[in-house]
């Protein structure tokens, strides 16, 4: 059976999770190694709780749905716990500035003095 190492990049449904494989080609003419992505629907049959970025390694199965021929074995490393400090910046009425006007008016009451 094949076996993959992915990314978990979804968590939302019960007993799913979807993982994204990365893989690298060369290309044809101009060989160079270019990354490539595929998602995967992975069956998590326990439940057990994935997060998104966890590092997973899946193996190859049967069709269990339309979808997801894979099963979810292991975890391999968790992901990186973040803080997400949600700062809401103060709304400022925008000052008003003193129009351009009057100063053409002064400009002109000095000429004609």
């Amino acid at each position: 059976m094949r076996t993959k190492k992915g990314i978990v990049s979804s968590n939302k449904q019960e007993k799913t999770i979807v993982v994204t494989v990365h893989s690298y080609r060369n290309h044809p003419k101009y060989k160079k190694r270019y990354r490539v992505s595929k998602k995967f629907h992975v069956h998590n049959p326990e439940g057990k709780k994935f997060e998104v970025g966890d590092e997973v390694l899946i193996q190859e199965t049967r069709p269990i749905s339309k979808l997801k021929r894979w099963l979810v074995l292991e975890r391999l490393k968790e992901a990186a716990a973040q803080e997400v400090e949600i700062n809401e910046p103060a709304i400022e009425k925008p000052t008003e500035k003193p129009t351009e006007k009057p100063k053409e008016k002064e400009v002109v009451e000095t000429l004609e003095n």
